[in-house]
């Protein structure tokens, strides 16, 4: 697998924030390196669910494989481990192939998961499950996290009594397995990463022009069918209140859909909440000291970022 004669790592992560053109390089680089890219988006896992988590289209993927995309229900629950659990032995099929694994995409706890191959605590059995959420609604949270406190307090510290979900999680883990999920995660990150990539990041140099291009494709999802796409969800029996349902850019038309606000009014707040996301993500990938950023101007054309990744590429190989 080259690069122009050269030979390239086989392994290329490309993280950045919403409407960065995340896609398109990864696309392009796959075209180059006989790759195949491995969405890393927590919402792009949702069948059905198309204009709104801006999936690439057939269109723009240029008959490039692309994998983790429609795996899953709205309606269901979809984690971190499961994702670690779908997507790894997909990249490690690619590399037997000796082809080029790109992943791509934005949900940053999905993609450090998957590159330092956490070992997930196992899922409990559904008997503990149903018996703490029993437990929870006849005493209270406050007593959860005291009982959590007196088996692991490292994490009773840092949950709040809202943290339902994590306190439970925290409780079953060691019921389950005799092990607090404080001291799981302590040995798994001590281990080294499972895979060393090349990490090529995106973002602009200029916030506005980040800010412009998300104002843009809001307008963009409108135009495609994005409010029709969530009406046939919520047709089809999809429980608005579901984790997939409260993806930006969903939640904010629902409301608009019910009557209770104006679309620009539901627009505006996903223009207003998809900019504090992107903030967010870059705060995350920010920690990342591997990720060598590629700073697009406003007015620079995807063939000079694809030309800078390509100069990134050669130089990691030297």
């Amino acid at each position: 697998m080259t690069l122009g004669g050269t030979a390239v790592n086989p392994m290329i992560c490309i993280p950045g924030p919403t409407a960065s053109g995340k896609t398109a390089l990864a696309v392009a680089l796959a075209e180059e390196l006989n790759g195949e890219v491995v969405s890393c988006d927590s919402m792009q896992v949702y069948r059905r669910m198309d204009i709104g988590t801006a999936k690439p289209t057939r269109e723009e993927r240029r008959g490039i494989v692309h994998h983790m995309l429609d795996v899953a229900e709205p309606e269901e629950e979809f984690s971190v481990s499961r994702y670690c659990e779908m997507a790894d032995p997909i990249v490690q099929d690619i590399l037997a192939r000796g082809k080029t694994a790109i992943i791509a995409g934005g949900t940053g706890l999905y993609m450090d998961a998957l590159i330092r191959g956490n070992a997930f605590a196992p899922s409990p059995s559904r008997g503990i499950r149903q018996e703490l959420e029993a437990q929870a609604d006849r005493e209270g949270m406050e007593a959860m996290l005291e009982r959590l406190g007196r088996v692991d307090p490292e994490s009773a510290a840092r949950l709040h009594l809202s943290d339902r979900k994590r306190i439970l999680r925290a409780l079953e883990v060691y019921l389950e397995t005799g092990e607090t999920i404080t001291a799981h995660n302590r040995r798994t990150q001590a281990l080294p990463p499972r895979y060393q990539p090349v990490w090529l990041g995106l973002d602009f140099e200029d916030r506005g022009a980040l800010y412009r291009r998300i104002d843009r494709r809001v307008g963009q999802m409108l135009e495609q069918g994005l409010l029709e796409e969530i009406r046939g969800l919520l047709d089809s029996g999809i429980d608005p209140r579901c984790t997939a349902m409260q993806a930006i850019g969903y939640k904010e038309f629902v409301l608009a859909l019910e009557g209770r606000e104006t679309v620009e009014e539901a627009a505006d707040r996903v223009r207003q909440a998809s900019r504090h996301y992107a903030k967010r993500q870059l705060t995350w990938f920010r920690r990342n000291k591997a990720i060598h950023w590629l700073i697009r101007r406003e007015e620079q054309s995807g063939e000079e970022i694809i030309a800078l990744s390509r100069q990134v590429l050669r130089e990691f190989d030297n």
